[in-house]
């Protein structure tokens, strides 16, 4: 199964070249009113028509105004094949909403804003009380052109967790350019061209500012578009901090090493756990050495489908779940009792856990827009660190990268791309305490060299924030008055660490 970068388990946001006017508020007439379809809407010089974003992994679902926009897929070409951005808008509560809407940039890299937002839509009730909140699902991604790759029966394709040889990775690599090769030339398909994309929307709904929320990888795209176009930013916020001057997904292996060990340190000191479950990282290690020399096969129910399947318990799977189990402390603290059951002989839960997860992110991925993004970008800084061949992860992401990278067509990455970003606009960051994926030492690399910049570290959480506690409201503090070192953060102390399950009902009362 592809193992995407930087998931977040609620699925995040995306991102995304010329002045304009003042904007045309949605909220007031509009002279092409008169003679629209009905039920649509006009932002600036964008008609948007009723449309429901809905979330494939939760029951949630939200109201909102959909468009699409033409562009060439090579902006060197303008008269060379066209593509179509997926544009979403949905719209404030508020009579007269602030000028400046707020952007959010989805994670991955490979999901779509669009998908992404009604999982984690509360994190902006607060900010929709007065801005508009924007979605675009960032070329290759989404309904932009997306760049999945498909086997040859047409079904999405998916790397096979037990040939994870270089030739089975560059096979797979090499059908999915097939795939993708009558409708999309990769190249185009990066960051650097994303934000492009970003500001012609900009222009196009006739706004001169524009607030970001970018999450995990959105946090590249924002910091981009920030210095390419910094006169264009209200105020920025980083949700899960990507520096510009690292390579993605090298330090992956490192950083779940120290989130796990932080984790499982709260077992520790959890009598009810400690004394059940015993050491959580001595029973992941057993399982991993087990998996290496004599794989188990385990049957156990498929969750979404309840039909009895078998699964080999090998090291990719049992690394898979505890790295994505990282992401979100509420997960984490189940580690340790699915861990203590598996080495007794009880592996269903950890199995069935896994399928769930991994099935469920598989699908929200376009890996050909990963690899482009990555390729492109950050191909000539993947190292392989021997530090990490006894970790969790080991080299296993960078060999992956590196395989399917040699094959992958590779885009124009600027000079300056991986320089840190120096601005002086407000810019808040965030991280979670246990995030295994941007710890909150990339917030600290970041901020310093943002002269407007603040960063804020939330007890206790894991990767993806903005939806934590009173972050909601802050939030929108935050973009109605843009002065970070001014923002009282004090209700954030309320925040507490992730009980310990005891049983599979929980923790104990």
């Amino acid at each position: 199964m592809t193992k995407c970068l930087f998931v977040a388990t609620a699925l995040l946001a995306t991102t995304l070249a010329a002045a304009q006017p003042r904007p045309v508020p949605a909220e007031q007439p509009n002279p092409a009113e008169d003679s629209a379809p009905s039920g649509s809407r006009t932002y600036g010089k964008l008609r948007f028509a009723p449309c429901n974003l809905a979330a494939s992994d939760a029951p949630v679902d939200v109201d909102a105004f959909c468009t699409t926009l033409e562009v060439p897929e090579n902006p060197a070409a303008p008269d060379g094949r066209k593509i179509k951005l997926a544009l979403a808008w949905v719209p404030s509560s508020h009579a007269k909403p602030a000028a400046e809407p707020v952007f959010m940039l989805a994670g991955g890299p490979g999901q779509s804003a669009r998908d992404s937002y009604p999982g984690i839509a509360g994190a902006f009730r607060e900010i929709r009380k007065r801005r508009h909140v924007l979605l675009l699902d960032q070329r290759g991604t989404g309904a932009s052109n997306p760049m999945v790759c498909r086997d040859r029966d047409g079904k999405p394709a998916v790397l096979d967790d037990e040939d994870t040889s270089t030739e089975a990775l560059r096979g797979f690599t090499e059908r999915c350019l097939e795939s993708l090769a009558k409708r999309a030339d990769p190249r185009f398909y990066t960051t650097s061209v994303a934000i492009q994309d970003l500001d012609l929307v900009r222009a196009r709904l006739g706004v001169e500012r524009i607030g970001l929320v970018g999450i995990s990888y959105g946090t590249r795209v924002a910091q981009q578009y920030l210095a390419r176009y910094p006169e264009r930013v209200y105020a920025a916020v980083l949700d899960g901090v990507a520096p510009n001057t690292m390579a993605l997904g090298i330090d992956h292996a490192r950083n779940l090493e120290s989130s796990l060990d932080i984790q499982f340190a709260r077992c520790g000191v959890d009598k009810a756990c400690s004394s059940r479950f015993g050491n959580p990282r001595a029973n992941l290690d057993r399982l991993l050495v087990e998996a290496r020399v004599a794989p188990k096969t385990v049957a156990y129910r498929d969750p979404s489908s309840n039909e009895w399947r078998e699964q080999t318990l090998t090291h990719g799977v049992i690394a898979g779940l505890v790295r994505l189990f990282a992401y979100a402390p509420g997960l984490a603290a189940s580690l340790p009792m699915t861990l203590h059951e598996a080495v007794n002989g009880r592996a269903e839960p950890l199995v069935a856990q896994a399928e769930m997860i991994t099935s469920s992110l598989s699908d929200q991925i376009s890996h050909g827009m990963q690899l482009s993004v990555i390729c492109s970008e950050d191909a000539d800084l993947i190292r392989i660190n021997p530090d990490d061949a006894d970790t969790v992860l080991g080299n296993s992401l960078v060999e992956l990268m590196q395989a399917q990278c040699e094959v992958w067509p590779r885009g124009t990455r600027p000079e300056n791309f991986h320089s840190p970003l120096v601005s002086d606009r407000p810019v808040l960051l965030l991280s979670g305490e246990f995030d295994p994926v941007t710890p909150p030492r990339y917030g600290a690399e970041v901020v310093r060299t943002l002269r407007n910049g603040r960063h804020v570290v939330l007890r206790g959480q894991g990767h993806n924030v903005i939806g934590a506690g009173c972050m909601p409201r802050l939030l929108a503090e935050y973009f109605e008055k843009p002065t970070p070192a001014s923002l009282k953060v004090d209700c954030l102390k309320q925040l507490d660490y992730a009980p310990q399950f005891t049983g599979f009902y929980g923790w104990e009362p």
